[in-house]
């Protein structure tokens, strides 16, 4: 770490304010090599534990800076390994919830970032969100004069986390965040609640119950795995573009298949029908949902109707 980089950090935890001019700084004495490193982004979270009244300026940066360093520090870049997982919930927990906004939009930037991560920090994210709409406190709250109900940024953060890219099931809703919903909306049935938060109950549970997935993304692991492979001196896709190209292949014969054009796409059409139908599984899932609290609300009749339009016949309820 560049001694300018700590200077300009150690000061900021001191005043308790950083400006433009010193995030400018950082940026430049961060990423001088194009990467940072440990000590960089610790410096990071010490400042942002300091600084009292953060600028819209320096949380950008925050995210931006350590994001990057989470999502792409450790190979292979991309999948955030059960370590830095662990490693990034230890700096930002504390007594179980996240204190700044600027953490847990680091939080939510890692999951949308990311191809995989550890099923401990989506739970981890998701919990955040859900705590501070049922309890009335956390970084989502600052500013508000009513603790209850559901407001629009928390609405915001869940969409988000619920459809990233490292989410449970990537662009779909998983059963453990659908029953999340659930819950939300039970404890805020009859509160004022955020305007989009019945478009993101009623598609978040239906995508759940109607919506395709796709193929889940490779583990960190099996990606480890393949980029060793491909690294590999004389062995892995490497070392055979070398050697095709030291010799005179048949591309008519044996790489003929390898090397086609116009590869065929994998058939998602007949999953994907399939994942559309409403089955008894679901329908019983649904039923168990509903009956929990004995009514049938506002929220949940939007669901079914919903549903309806969609599949051209209503649940079995």
């Amino acid at each position: 770490m560049s001694m300018h980089f700590r200077d300009i950090a150690v000061q900021a935890a001191s005043d308790g304010a950083i400006g433009p001019d010193e995030i400018l700084a950082l940026r430049r004495a961060g990423w001088v090599d194009g990467k940072m490193d440990p000590e960089e982004a610790e410096a990071l979270f010490v400042a942002n534990d300091h600084i009292t009244e953060p600028s819209a300026e320096w949380c950008d940066f925050f995210v931006e800076a350590l994001g990057e360093f989470i999502v792409n520090t450790v190979e292979p870049r991309g999948y955030v390994d059960q370590a830095m997982a662990d490693e990034l919930v230890s700096r930002i927990d504390r007594d179980g919830r996240i204190e700044t906004m600027a953490e847990l939009e680091l939080l939510v930037r890692v999951l949308e970032r990311s191809l995989s991560v550890p099923v401990s920090l989506r739970a981890y994210a998701l919990r955040q969100v859900e705590n501070a709409v049922l309890h009335g406190e956390g970084p989502t709250r600052r500013g508000e004069l009513d603790p209850k109900g559901i407001n629009e940024t928390e609405c915001t953060l869940l969409r988000r986390l619920i459809f990233a890219a490292g989410g449970d099931r990537p662009a779909s809703v998983s059963k453990a965040e659908a029953e999340m919903l659930f819950r939300i909306k039970d404890a805020t049935l009859y509160e004022v609640n955020a305007p989009s938060w019945e478009k993101l109950f009623v598609q978040g549970v239906a995508n759940y119950l109607l919506g395709f997935g796709g193929n889940e993304p490779l583990s960190h692991e099996r990606a480890g795995e393949l980029e060793r492979f491909m690294s590999t001196e004389g062995a892995g896709i490497g070392g055979f573009l070398k050697r095709m190209a030291t010799t005179e292949p048949d591309f008519k014969g044996a790489f003929g298949s390898l090397l086609e054009m116009n590869p065929s796409a994998p058939d998602i059409e007949g999953p994907a029908l399939e994942a559309a139908e409403f089955t008894d599984q679901e329908d019983l899932w649904l039923l168990d949902r509903i009956d929990a609290d004995e009514e049938l609300d506002p929220l949940e009749k939007a669901l079914l109707a919903f549903i309806a339009e969609e599949t051209g016949e209503a649940p079995e309820l």
